[in-house]
């Protein structure tokens, strides 16, 4: 199980991601991808999936046309955990052009 980041902690690993942010009234992260089309969405999506699996770690998110919101979090540790930060990291590296 991975532990829950202090605050200080976190909130440094936050701002060295692009475009993260604490989410309001929860121990979470959060942002939101555009893509060109859906299909880039779908796409990204689904790269993600694959590697969420592989580290058993599962984002919640939203799709709706070409934006793909996502919130992170890790359940067993009831707040941000390095899992969040490395997810995010990854999102960033085929989410963002």
């Amino acid at each position: 199980m991975a532990g829950k980041l202090e605050k200080t902690e976190r909130d440094q690993k936050i701002a060295t991601l692009k475009g993260w942010k604490a989410q309001s009234g929860r121990d979470a992260i959060e942002k939101s991808f555009r893509f060109k089309s859906f299909n880039e969405a779908f796409a990204f999506m689904t790269r993600v999936a694959l590697t969420a699996e592989k580290i058993d770690h599962h984002p919640e998110w939203f799709n709706v046309y070409n934006r793909v919101d996502v919130t992170l979090t890790t359940h067993d540790a009831d707040g941000v955990s390095e899992k969040d930060i490395k997810l995010a990291a990854f999102m960033d590296k085929v989410g963002d052009p």
